[in-house]
């Protein structure tokens, strides 16, 4: 299992993503295009990024009825992205229906697909006051992971702090991708479960994702670099 940094390019339209990525040159990236561009421009931001040689985490976070989601997993399979997602709340039968929807008729399959347990902005209180989820946050995500397991993926979303437990419920191949990541904790924005990338390493993190310490860093290549180093180097 290798590690890697993901860019979250949480940009508002192509303009600015392709601003972005001009920066760094003829550096081959691993990207998260989440909703807000997506949505803005279609699958052909996806082609486009790919057509450069890039990677790409397809982050939508599929849920819904096990039907309609395996027929939009299907969809999906067309833009050949490297990795996607669900939420593992959708159920096991959903889980499972997504990923035979990325899966072709021969067997074969070329995108990683992750459940994503709990998002890093959930606090227990705000599990327990507004989901109405009463057991501790940490639980819920074990559940979570095992439930993502069960249902034939191949890892989960999770804090850079659950890692080493998902990892000893799951097994270490179980693929754990982070979010949350930060360069200090006062930057902490509008995420709880946070940690910076060399914690994230230690932890045990396969592949970490980074925003806004990087897409916001007054010089983002470096800032770039450095989460390389701090976490893979």
């Amino acid at each position: 299992m290798g590690k890697g940094v993901i860019i979250a390019c949480d940009f508002k339209d192509k303009a600015d993503t392709l601003a972005f990525l001009d920066k760094f040159k003829d550096e081959k990236l691993f990207l998260k295009i989440g909703m807000e561009l997506f949505y803005s421009e279609g699958p052909d931001i996806v082609r486009e990024i790919k057509n450069r040689g890039h990677k790409i985490f397809l982050d939508l976070k599929l849920h819904d009825i096990p039907n309609t989601v395996e027929k939009g997993m299907r969809s999906l399979s067309r833009l050949d992205v490297d990795m996607t997602n669900v939420h593992a709340a959708g159920t096991k039968d959903m889980m499972a229906a997504g990923l035979k929807g990325l899966t072709k008729e021969d067997g074969s399959r070329n995108t990683i697909l992750i459940g994503v347990t709990q998002l890093t902005s959930t606090s227990q209180e705000r599990m327990e006051n507004e989901l109405l989820i009463k057991e501790p946050i940490e639980d819920v995500v074990m559940h979570y992971a095992q439930n993502t397991k069960e249902a034939g993926l191949d890892g989960v979303v999770c804090s850079p702090l659950e890692v080493q437990a998902v990892k000893a419920k799951c097994g270490k191949d179980f693929i754990t991708v982070t979010p949350g990541i930060r360069f200090a904790a006062k930057d902490a924005g509008d995420q709880v479960r946070i940690t910076t990338p060399a914690k994230a390493k230690e932890l045990g993190s396969d592949y970490i994702v980074v925003g806004r310490p990087i897409t916001q860093a007054e010089n983002p290549v470096e800032a770039y670099r450095k989460c390389v180093i701090d976490f893979i180097d």
